[in-house]
This record gives C-alpha cells, sequence and structure tokens, in this order.
C-alpha cells in the first residue's frame, strides 16, 4: 500500500538520513521544517502519518499536533530529544499516537510507523477526501450533507480505491480485484460502466473527475 509520510523536522542531518532511509522502504516522504510549512502542506496533499519534531523552527510540536488532530484524521508520532516523563505525557495527552526518543534505530522507527497505521486502520475505517465520507467499516458513504446509495459491486470499486490510493491501478488489476466477488459477471466493459456511475456518484463534475482519475494509458488513481 502507498504511504505519504509528512515529516517536521528542522535538523537536515536528521531529514536527510531518514528520507534516504525511509525511501528504501518505499515511503513517500515530505520535509518540512516549521508549523507553518507543515499545515500549508497538510492542507495541499494527503499523508497517511505524521512524524513531528518538538522543537521547530516555528511554532512547536505540541501545538502542531494539537491542530493536526483537531482537523485531520491521521496519526501522529512525536520524534524528540525530550525522552523525560513530563513529554512524553504531554504528547499523548495532546493526541499523539506514539512518541520515540532520539537518538532512535531507523528500523525500529519503521515497526512504529506500520504499528501506528495499522492500529489507526483497525480502530478507523472513515476516509474524508473534500466533501467526500466513506465508511469501509460500516459501508457508508455520503457527500455533503447527503448519503449515496452505492451497489455491492459499487462500493467493491470504490473499496479498493480507498486501500490504494495514490498508486495507479491498472485496469487489470481492477479487474482481478472484483473478479473475487463478481466473477465473470464483470469484463473490461463492465468495469467502465461501473466506473462511470461511480464518478456520477462521488464526483462534482463527473466530466472533469478530481477523486478517481484516470492515468492515460496506465489506468486509474485515487487522490
Amino acid at each position: 500500500m502507498f504511504v505519504s509520510i509528512l515529516l517536521v523536522e528542522d535538523d537536515r542531518s536528521i531529514v536527510d538520513s531518514l528520507i534516504e532511509y525511509l525511501k528504501k522502504e518505499e515511503y513517500a516522504v515530505t520535509a518540512v521544517p516549521g508549523q507553518r510549512d507543515a499545515l500549508k502542506a497538510l492542507k495541499a496533499d494527503r499523508f497517511d502519518i505524521v512524524l513531528l519534531d518538538i522543537s521547530l523552527k516555528d511554532g512547536n510540536g505540541y501545538s502542531l499536533c494539537s491542530e493536526i488532530k483537531s482537523e485531520y484524521d491521521i496519526p501522529v508520532i512525536f520524534l524528540t530529544a525530550s525522552g523525560d516523563e513530563a513529554s512524553v505525557v504531554a504528547g499523548f495527552d495532546l493526541g499523539a499516537d506514539d512518541y520515540i526518543a532520539k537518538p532512535f534505530r531507523p528500523r525500529e522507527l519503521v515497526s512504529r510507523i506500520k504499528n501506528a497505521l495499522r492500529k489507526y486502520q483497525h480502530d478507523n475505517g472513515r476516509i474524508v477526501i473534500g466533501d467526500l465520507f466513506i465508511d469501509t467499516d460500516s459501508g457508508r458513504v455520503s457527500k455533503g450533507e447527503k448519503d449515496i446509495v452505492l451497489s455491492a459491486l459499487e462500493f467493491r470499486i470504490l473499496q479498493i480505491f480507498v486501500e490504494n490510493r495514490g498508486r495507479i491501478l491498472s485496469r487489470e488489476a481492477l479487474l482481478e480485484d472484483v473478479w473475487d466477488i463478481a466473477g465473470n459477471f464483470v469484463n473490461d466493459n463492465t468495469l467502465s460502466v461501473y466506473i462511470k456511475r461511480l464518478r456520477e456518484k462521488i464526483e462534482d463534475d463527473p466530466q472533469n473527475p478530481k477523486i478517481i482519475m484516470t492515468v492515460r494509458g496506465l489506468g486509474y488513481r485515487m487522490v
């Protein structure tokens, strides 16, 4: 699964080493030095998790964690040299999902990232994209104040996109996943019809989709 990480850290040497290691683990990493840039990045892009230092170029990690948790539905892990009990408790009280003291081993960090993502996905099957709300646990989908009724197959296709957000999915990969529940009921032409119907229900302008994008010659990608 594609994982996008926002790293908020003002120590350039730590940033460079973490980016190098996390990219080897096939994570996409965006690094910013302070609170202002972090909030801009969160508004501009979707991230799966935030790695956050307490001491920042501007602002501080505690206030930024509070803002993130009030506005976004993503896990936060503190990375900090302040490993005393009071700092740890303060971080958890603000909603942090984990706390790792510097210096730390990169493999331990990767393990904690995976644990936070697993826990979050297990506890929270809710996805928000603009005004579109998807609850993969209950099967509920709504746009703004309006509930959207999807057939079982439409919801399964949407669920496949949600599970692979950010990744390009070929038509062959989609057909293979859908085949598991629909068998030969779905062929290439039928898949086109279902994606068209899905876009008509979840997109503001189905002719110019912004949620399920067509990647010419390759397939589809959910933002």
